[in-house]
């Protein structure tokens, strides 16, 4: 019988799961040895063994060293103890659970290397600093490698060449036994109904604050938790009077728990702890036939939604959990039909016969020590840009690359073919048009609204979104001493002091008149008027009126004395300015506003002093936005259409241009013929690194930006304003506050309303404050400008960081911007997109970037086809 020696991280002893499941199956066919980490032991080191079942015995180390898990420091104890267990007449497979264990690997003759990858252990609270090195050397040197779920094989599928997907099973018979409902288990008999329940570990990936919403809706409720609370302080567990902490049973004894519930649930917390996990109980819930509420795991949505009842926020699940305890006969029947279905198509017979046919039939690597000795010594030993390669040869190669996942490279995805990967390092795809969801609330990064006056993207916009989308007239609005009036502020100065509305009119007629010569030897024209689909006001604070004039100015500020005079540049435009720029504003040069300068219409100005403005004025006079999912829907909406690959959370770490290569910070690399580049362009220039001369190098360090640090907050309270989106050009902490919750009332929590404070930030004027206090500060500046009150419930505050936000255009940037683009350009790489071409783009602009890009390669293998064709 051959043997496996199993390294694992888990004790056999602790919770039941997919180790023990997989092992103790193929123990009938193999003698299996499962080695734990080891055990602190006042003396010398020694195994403890015993044999849970036939054929499978578990070794205990003991060493007299404290420091916990297989860590460097227990080596040289391991060692001997791991070398002792090679069977004398055999070489054995080596398995394992956990990459920490794999310098033990050369202790033994191994014939055979399995990495049953079940959990991203890298992403887990605690984890060694060594893992993700460990992990790709283990990559290296494995012959099989299975994972526990979808999500886990879309992360490692591209790291090895034998990579297969083993979701975990079911042992339906043993959860079958939850059926008969009157055999609940003694621990909760006298716990009343309805019993919402959970099994499991209690860690880190459990979300507390839900577990206590659930608790809070319904007292009647009691809520059963059964399972070990590890890697929290149970202190921190939620206490309530409907709360049942039953601590770790017998896998025995799960089914007679199942048998007592009326809704099983999968409350995890969406955090990196969590998003590959693919958790063994849902089968084992659908056994029992229990409806089953989830939050938003992927590996409970994508192949179980229909079955699952999936959450996205608190008040989902608990409306979830109340429609389950109220099923009609003929529902429950439809639904338990739909879990036996699922249930009859898996088994952990089917998922360890499955495994031990492809351990029978792989061909094993000719020397596993040798090769690890050397993965040791080379890759696992930083180059000069501190990464760690795989070999060369798994390099995957595709004609075009595409880095970043925004609105540019997504529409470039888009218009290219099914050779082409798109590489998006966050968890989703939309750059800075992600949105979140929190406690019910949807906020975007920043504020986004559709607009165009191109026909190609409004046709886009029906494509992606459908029927998803609605349209309405702008309110845009600005807060200055204290009153709002309409945005543009020059166009609407009514309800200002009389002294502030004379300053701004009498600053106009100066600025038009003060020197008749000049403006006589000016030659009017059309003024096209410029789009700001963000919505943050940068070029719309230019608009003014239908006309223009071409007229030279050195500097913003000079531009803005110029065209609106001392007036209104005094009580807006330079205060509103300096605040969102963060710098000197005779910093900037002004070819950003479109080369021609909009002068104000002196009529609208001095009527709209007189009387209300009715309508809105400027470019943005009619908006859409998606009805539900927040801005995330519209890029969102690309992903069906792309023929190529999407990779999520792949974190560009170096460009080889000369080799034509991308390196991730996983260890896999991307073979491109083409590759565009959407990201910042001072980061692309850091990642190429000393391949780029330093002319380069030292054009992309002298370009600027600035960032925006967003504060999302949602109140308890209905229909807070009627506004889109207000300017504060005073002392208010924020430049700018997003309405998210007019933009779609979806957005919104039930009974509540989010919105978003924008407070631009840099080195020359970093943040005041940071984490919780500048959440207060922004909740205080909120009331003191009217947006709340004392008295306001705030249901949830949190922050998103936008590191790169708005290019400036400062005296250098065109000669910077030109030196690193024509670099690029001779190295095959095609910029795209506002960061990449360092111009300001809006999301419309951004679609067509990416289209543009498209066609640059189209067109060049256009070229290619036909000179191939007349040179044959």
């Amino acid at each position: 019988m051959p043997t496996i020696i199993v390294f694992c991280h888990l004790r056999w002893d602790f919770v039941y799961q997919r180790p023990q499941h997989l092992l103790s199956r193929l123990a009938k066919n193999y003698k299996v040895i499962v080695f734990e980490e080891p055990v602190f032991h006042d003396g010398k080191s020694f195994l403890k063994t015993y044999s849970p079942s036939a054929n499978i015995t578990i070794c205990q180390p003991h060493t007299p060293i404290q420091t916990s898990g297989f860590h460097d420091d227990q080596l040289s104890e391991l060692e001997p103890l791991v070398a002792s267990l090679n069977p004398d007449d055999e070489d054995p497979i080596v398995w394992f659970y956990t990459p920490m264990a794999l310098p033990l690997l050369k202790q033994l003759r191994a014939k055979l290397i399995i990495y049953d990858c079940m959990d991203e252990l890298s992403a887990f609270q605690n984890a060694p600093k060594q893992l993700i090195q460990r992990e790709k050397a283990l990559l290296s040197v494995a012959d099989i490698v299975f994972t526990g779920g979808p999500s886990l094989y879309q992360s490692k599928r591209n790291l090895h060449a034998n990579v297969h997907c083993f979701p975990s099973s079911v042992d339906a018979s043993h959860f079958e036994k939850a059926l008969d409902r009157k055999n609940t288990n003694p621990a909760q008999i006298n716990i009343a109904g309805p019993r919402l329940g959970f099994y499991g570990v209690i860690d880190e990936r459990f979300d507390l604050e839900l577990v206590a919403a659930l608790a809070d809706s319904d007292p009647t409720w009691q809520i059963i938790l059964v399972g070990p609370v590890v890697k929290i302080n149970p202190a921190a567990l939620p206490q309530r009077e409907n709360i049942h902490y039953l601590g770790q049973q017998p896998y025995e004894s799960l089914p007679q728990f199942l048998a007592g519930w009326d809704v099983c649930l999968l409350p995890f917390a969406l955090n990196e702890s969590t998003r590959f996990i693919s958790p063994t109980k849902v089968l084992e819930y659908m056994a029992a036939e229990v409806p089953i509420v989830s939050t938003a795991i992927t590996d409970v949505v994508v192949p179980y939604s229909d079955t699952v009842s999936i959450a996205h926020n608190k008040a989902e699940f608990i409306a979830a959990c109340k429609r389950y305890l109220a099923l009609s006969a003929e529902q429950r029947s439809n639904l338990i039909a739909k879990m036996r279905t699922i249930v009859s198509a898996t088994s952990w017979e089917k998922t360890a016969a499955s495994m031990a046919k492809l351990i029978e039939t792989t061909k094993a690597r000719t020397s596993h020590v040798a090769h690890y000795e050397e993965q040791s010594q080379d890759n696992l030993k930083p180059n000069k840009a501190g990464i760690n390669p795989l070999p060369a040869k798994l390099a995957r190669f595709v004609n075009t690359a595409i880095i970043g996942g925004g609105p540019t490279g997504l529409s470039a995805a888009y218009h290219l073919g099914a050779d082409t990967v798109l590489l998006e390092r966050n968890a989703n795809v939309g750059g800075w048009c992600r949105s979140i969801q929190d406690k019910g609330f949807t906020f975007d990064y920043a504020g986004h609204i559709m607009f165009s006056n191109d026909p190609y993207v409004l046709k886009l916009y029906d494509i992606l979104l459908g029927d998803n989308q609605h349209w309405q007239n702008r309110e845009a609005w600005v807060y200055s001493k204290n009153v709002y009036t309409r945005y543009p502020f020059q166009g609407a100065l009514y309800g200002l002091p009389p002294e502030v509305i004379k300053d701004c009119i009498m600053g106009a007629i100066d600025a038009r008149y003060g020197n008749l010569h000049s403006v006589s030897a000016e030659k009017k024209c059309d003024m096209e008027k410029l789009d700001d689909c963000c919505a943050d006001g940068t070029l719309d604070a230019a608009n003014a009126g239908a006309t223009g004039v071409k007229r030279e100015t050195q500097n913003f500020e000079e531009f803005i004395y110029r065209v609106w005079g001392a007036g209104i540049a005094k009580h807006f435009a330079i205060p509103y300015n300096k605040k969102l720029w963060t710098l000197p504003l005779t910093q900037m040069e002004t070819s950003w506003l479109g080369g021609r300068v909009p002068l104000p219409d002196l009529g609208e100005i001095i009527d709209g002093a007189l009387q209300p403005v009715g309508k809105p004025m400027g470019p943005n006079a009619r908006f859409g936005y998606p009805k539900k999912g927040g801005f995330q829907a519209l890029v969102s909406g690309f992903v069906p259409h792309i023929k190529g690959d999407i990779e999520l959370n792949a974190d560009v770490v170096q460009i080889l241009p000369r080799d034509h290569l991308v390196v991730l910070a996983d260890g896999r690399r991307y073979s491109y013929h083409n590759l565009i580049s959407t990201m910042p362009l001072p980061e692309l220039v850091r990642l190429i690194g000393s391949d780029a001369p330093e002319e380069v190098q030292a054009a992309a360090r002298g370009l600027r930006h600035i960032s925006i640090r967003c504060v999302n907050i949602g109140i308890a309270r209905e229909n807070v304003t009627d506004k889109h989106w207000i300017y504060y050009p005073e002392d208010s902490i924020f430049h700018r506050i997003f309405v998210q919750g007019n933009a779609s009332s979806e957005c919104n929590a039930p009974g509540g309303f989010g919105f978003t404070c924008e407070i631009s930030y840099s080195p020359w004027k970093p943040l005041p404050l940071d984490g919780d206090e500048l959440i207060a500060r922004c909740i205080e500046d909120c009331i003191k400008v009217g947006m709340m009150t004392e008295e306001d419930t705030v249901i949830t505050a949190n922050q998103v960081d936008m590191p790169y936000a708005y290019v400036i255009y400062d005296h250098a940037r065109a000669k910077n911007v030109t030196t690193v683009k024509n670099w690029m350009a001779k190295h095959n790489i095609i910029l795209a997109g506002r960061y990449s071409e360092w111009e300001y783009y809006n999301s419309d602009h951004a679609f067509l970037a990416g289209k543009k890009a498209a066609e640059t390669i189209a067109n060049q293998l256009s070229s290619k086809a036909t000179v191939a064709t007349m040179e044959s």
